[in-house]
């Protein structure tokens, strides 16, 4: 097997509300982004896995998406496989892309993800959410939760509900916001650690030119702004948007023959699935990637998480081991978090800012840190970093995520 896999170019769009842009337009623009980068042409790419949840649902494409989008823009004749995988999509193509050139198969491939998930049907737009669970067991599931909800803590009189849109909001919003009063009871967690998450989300992404939301947030901004599901406010949740990111894999033999001093290694790729007994999805997949990689939570000098919600932030820190059990709050209240902190998390702006295509994120935040690792992130460029992890979460199977991908990768 290969001895060294590396990611040798990036590319990706800016993330945004692109009603007049079709999936093949996005994914054509990632491509081009993605080869110009690394100086390779189409004839270069030997297979490629291609992300995307919600064509079929939007514009009825529900099958040959990869074909489909890949041949508008050159790509036919080579193994294109499709993937879907809920928020996780675009890592689990990275994840396959990965594994292929592992396994000695091809020596160049391309992982790419396109999705169009705004829509002016807000209604329809958070109803297709449903789609990442148990859609059967899900619609008893909310009401039993909205009534539990009631009877936890509860919210302070002057919660602001003013300006809510019409069409309400995703289902993964109340399953995080369960998850934050469950960890607020159990550890102390505080609404204003969760502004402190999202405001330093927001102020990053105005130094990332290729973010959906490019304005600061105050942590005071972030506490006024209008209840979501109760602690949660707009501003510590990720928008609905439309992207696409793209990634070219290649083998230690094709990297020997196209040398380039920006590619990077990936040192450990890692997918795994939920459970409906155990909520312990996160622990499992950083363990595996740690010893794949022969590193620790402590080697990590930067990190894109999951962050549909603040809370999702503050819950990864806890679980990939960058802090104590119930201390992601204090960690981010430290300071700790931020670009010249301990450990920045989402330099990006994260899902809560740079934006949440969900076929494409998985393989923005890996565009995010092999430009991190490169020293090419501009004016949020964090310190000199050497190891960098990605966590890509992705649907619900019981309390916890139904797929999850972890990436560590490495500066050479």
């Amino acid at each position: 097997m290969q001895e060294n896999i590396y990611i040798m170019g990036v590319g990706m769009t800016r993330f945004g509300k692109f009603l007049d842009r079709s999936i093949k337009d996005l994914s054509g623009e990632s491509l081009q982004k993605v080869l110009n980068d690394c100086g390779l042409k189409i004839k270069d790419i030997e297979a490629a896995w291609f992300s995307n949840t919600g064509w079929g649902m939007t514009d009825f494409q529900h099958c040959i998406r990869g074909q489909v989008a890949l041949s508008a823009n050159g790509i036919d004749k080579i193994p294109i496989i499709n993937v879907e995988n809920a928020c996780a999509s675009a890592s689990t193509a990275l994840h396959g892309a990965w594994t292929a050139v592992k396994a000695g198969l091809y020596d160049c491939v391309l992982a790419i993800g396109a999705e169009k998930v705004y829509s002016e049907d807000r209604t329809m737009m958070m109803k297709g959410f449903l789609s990442g669970t148990d859609v059967e067991v899900t619609t008893r599931y909310i009401e039993e939760m909205k009534k539990k909800k009631a009877q936890q803590d509860a919210r302070p009189a002057d919660a602001n509900k003013k300006n809510q849109k019409k069409g309400g909001h995703s289902v993964f919003m109340e399953f995080y916001a369960q998850g934050a009063r469950s960890h607020m009871k159990k550890y102390g967690i505080t609404q204003r650690q969760l502004a402190v998450i999202a405001a330093k989300a927001h102020n990053n992404s105005t130094l990332n030119p290729l973010a959906q939301y490019t304005f600061s947030q105050t942590v005071e901004q972030v506490m006024k702004d209008y209840e979501v599901a109760y602690p949660l406010t707009r501003g510590m949740c990720s928008p609905v948007g439309d992207g696409a990111a793209a990634a070219v894999v290649c083998s230690e033999k094709f990297f020997n023959q196209h040398p380039s001093s920006r590619a990077v290694r990936i040192r450990a790729s890692v997918l795994k699935s939920g459970s409906w007994t155990d909520n312990d999805i996160s622990e499992r997949a950083a363990e595996t990637a740690y010893a794949m990689s022969g590193l620790g939570p402590q080697d990590i000098n930067v990190a894109e998480v999951h962050d549909a919600t603040a809370f999702g932030e503050l819950y990864q820190t806890e679980k990939l081991g960058f802090c104590a059990e119930g201390e992601g709050g204090l960690f981010a209240e430290s300071g700790a978090t931020a670009l010249n902190g301990k450990l920045p998390i989402n330099p990006s702006g994260g899902l809560i800012s740079r934006g949440h295509p969900i076929g494409a994120s998985g393989l923005a935040q890996i565009y995010e840190l092999v430009t991190q690792l490169r020293g090419e992130a501009d004016k949020r460029q964090v310190n000199n970093p050497k190891i960098a992890m990605a966590e890509n979460g992705g649907g619900t199977i019981g309390m916890g995520e139904a797929a999850m991908c972890i990436h560590i990768l490495e500066k050479i």
